[in-house]
């Protein structure tokens, strides 16, 4: 009786791995081994690292735009009509009370009335145009971007006293903690002869970096008090800003907020704001996944050459160990196992390569900054300072997956190929 050994016996690794590390003299395709290696091991490692890019691409923007502005934003129809002149006003007047109520709705953490307007920001000769929202100072101090003492100069305890401003506005107009600036809103006092510009000098007592190029640049915080009778909207607030414990959730949250805010309320969440941005981002990641997909698939066609190769200079040995009694189906594993090793070997370099690269993106892209002369990553465009990456399991497992999927499976065809192989015709001309 014919004794059949198991499957993935431990000779049929030792032939395979035998004939991986073949010299060319000796029938091997070391060559193509290691050309299929080196492009298996750079596809995954340029999988993973565009998958890390683009995770951490989403969560800084994402972190950015929740840690400096409101989960949600509340405000008024246009309810109460301006002096009969026939233009109504969505000034709320009744701020204290919604806010209050809205902050009594679970899940919400923080609710902060707002006065917001546009003004021009001069210092010397300098000038920019900014957006200034006044707010409360104990409601300043709970906004994480803004408060974070680590990117910020000067201390908020002093900002009743004068404004908070962007690094991005500071720096373009020079200036520093304690100098004068001048704000002009064309919304300035009305008289006789029409409504003339308003002009008033504060002082910069507090200067933030909140990561986003826009907000930095453009932002000033001015006491609520003093933002009602600089841009008059003495006894009213324009909008209250509310956060959530789950801003990810945060259309779970609409019906309670319609409800605390009353008649007349209406919402726009960050979601609102962002989210053609967001599904951009989420479409070209798939894209982008597809892309680097079929450049995994190209690396991993080169084992089905190397493999086509190693089966025609390996016909004799084929033949031979056929008629010692080798089955059809221990050919067939072992030339699956030679795909399958040089698959696995790129796939784990190719693991390692992408993640250091990860892990070290800061480095690698001040030497790219250092190599193209600056000027590699513009914040004007992509809206925060540095390209980061975020390293996630589930983008490994996904890299790893289809990479060893890709290389088993085009392993397959020539291995079935030399298990067919008539040992017969095999040995006839040998």
């Amino acid at each position: 009786m014919v004794r059949r050994t198991p499957p993935f016996s431990p000779f049929e690794f030792l032939i395979a791995w035998r004939y991986l590390r073949a010299r060319r003299s000796e029938g091997g395709v070391s060559v193509m081994t290691w050309i299929s290696l080196v492009g298996i091991m750079l596809g995954v490692a340029a999988l993973i690292i565009t998958l890390a890019v683009r995770a951490g691409f989403r969560a800084e923007f994402v972190d950015t735009i929740l840690g400096s502005n409101a989960h949600v934003t509340v405000y008024s129809a246009p309810m109460e009509e301006v002096e009969g002149s026939g233009v109504y006003s969505n000034l709320m007047r009744d701020y204290d009370a919604r806010a209050t109520r809205l902050r009594a709705v679970e899940g919400v953490t923080r609710a902060a009335p707002l006065v917001r307007g546009q003004v021009m920001t001069t210092f010397g000769e300098r000038s920019n145009v900014a957006e200034v929202y006044g707010i409360a100072a104990p409601d300043l101090a709970t906004i994480p971007r803004v408060a974070n003492p680590a990117t910020s100069l000067g201390d908020l305890a002093q900002f009743e006293t004068g404004i908070a401003m962007g690094s991005g506005l500071a720096r373009e107009l020079g200036v520093g903690l304690g100098d004068k600036v001048k704000l002009i809103s064309p919304n300035g006092a009305k008289t006789a002869f029409g409504t003339s510009p308003r002009v008033s000098v504060y002082t910069v007592v507090y200067i933030f970096t909140a990561g986003r190029w826009d907000i930095d640049r453009t932002r000033i915080y001015m006491p609520f008090a003093e933002a009602q009778s600089y841009f008059n909207r003495e006894g009213g607030a324009d909008e209250i800003e509310v956060d959530v414990t789950d801003p990810e959730k945060v259309d779970d949250w609409t019906p309670a907020l319609m409800a605390a805010g009353g008649a007349g309320t209406m919402l726009w969440s960050w979601r609102d704001a962002s989210g053609s941005f967001l599904r951009a981002l989420d479409i070209e990641d798939n894209v982008m996944f597809v892309i680097l997909s079929v450049l995994v698939l190209i690396a991993a066609m080169n084992i089905t050459s190397g493999l086509i190769m190693l089966v025609k200079n390996k016909g004799r040995d084929i033949g031979i160990l056929r008629t010692m009694g080798l089955t059809e189906g221990s050919v067939l594993r072992v030339f699956f196992l030679c795909g399958a090793f040089t698959g696995v070997i790129g796939t784990a370099l190719g693991v390692a390569l992408g993640c250091l690269f990860a892990v070290y993106i800061d480095q690698v892209m001040s030497f790219v900054n250092w190599l193209n002369g600056g000027g590699v990553w513009d914040p004007s465009i992509r809206g925060i300072y540095a390209l980061p990456a975020k390293l996630q399991m589930n983008d490994v497992l996904k890299a790893v997956g289809l990479s060893l999927g890709l290389a088993f499976v085009v392993t397959i065809f020539p291995a079935r190929r030399a298990a067919r192989l008539n040992p017969v015709e095999a040995l006839r001309y040998e």
